[in-house]
């Protein structure tokens, strides 16, 4: 199994070189992308001058565009699995292989959980949370417990869709369109670290105007994006 970190970057300057540094020295049979998607600090320069593997965008695409360019990038070098690590350093390496063995196990998508086997704490932000695993849950009968978590991996089918259609974001929302097409999802315990450096663009407001669009788009919005089931279109 060729695996693809793929690592969007958005002005993580501070953190960058921790980050890559950790995979290259430890985990050295992975390969990873840098998507810099339009930083105004010094991310690209960082990653040219370190001779890190990198896309640079020349605007700013957001996190669905940095993540299309990813996946489209394994898409083209014909990875089998792809996994979205955040920049950040939040997210530890070393599940990355007991995620590609659920992978491998049959699932389409594995999310790297923090509430598998542990207790949601009572926020405002873990509300949210909630009522997007309600959401799913009412719409899909499959629970996922950490619906909002960036570490997701895919394999070959699910990078496909993620670098050849448009309206697939990373989202929960597009996790519930791809478990009512047949997709099949599985979470594995994780722990995730505080953020090495900078500061997170989603505060409580636009926390709350995220989970607000998720759950709209989950509830409503999803039943009227068409697409064949996975399994009816490899048996056609």
């Amino acid at each position: 199994m060729r695996v693809l970190v793929v690592i969007p970057a958005y002005n993580e300057e501070e953190s960058i070189v921790r980050v890559v540094e950790n995979l290259k020295q430890n985990y050295e049979q992975l390969d990873y992308v840098i998507i810099n998607d339009g930083s105004k600090d010094h991310t690209a320069q960082i990653c040219r001058e370190n001779g890190y593997q990198l896309v640079n965008l020349p605007t700013n695409l957001g996190l669905a565009g940095a993540v299309q360019a990813g996946m489209k990038y394994a898409l083209c070098h014909e990875y089998n699995a792809a996994i979205q690590f955040d920049a950040d350093g939040q997210h530890r390496p070393e599940y990355i292989r007991p995620m590609l063995n659920l992978l491998n196990e049959g699932y389409d998508i594995v999310i790297g959980s923090r509430f598998v086997m542990e207790k949601k704490p009572t926020t405002l932000r873990m509300l949210g949370s909630f009522l997007l695993t309600s959401a799913i849950y009412l719409t899909t009968g499959k629970k996922i417990t950490d619906p909002t978590s960036g570490m997701r991996m895919y394999n070959r089918r699910m990078i496909e869709e993620l670098a050849t259609q448009i309206n697939c974001a990373p989202e929960p929302d597009t996790v519930s369109y791809f478990i009512r097409r047949g997709a099949k999802v599985g979470e594995i315990q994780v722990t995730m670290d505080e953020r090495i450096a900078g500061a997170s663009y989603l505060n409580l407001t636009r926390s709350m105007g995220y989970m607000l669009r998720m759950g709209i788009s989950i509830l409503i919005l999803q039943w009227f994006r068409k697409g064949p089931r996975f399994d009816e279109r490899e048996g056609a």
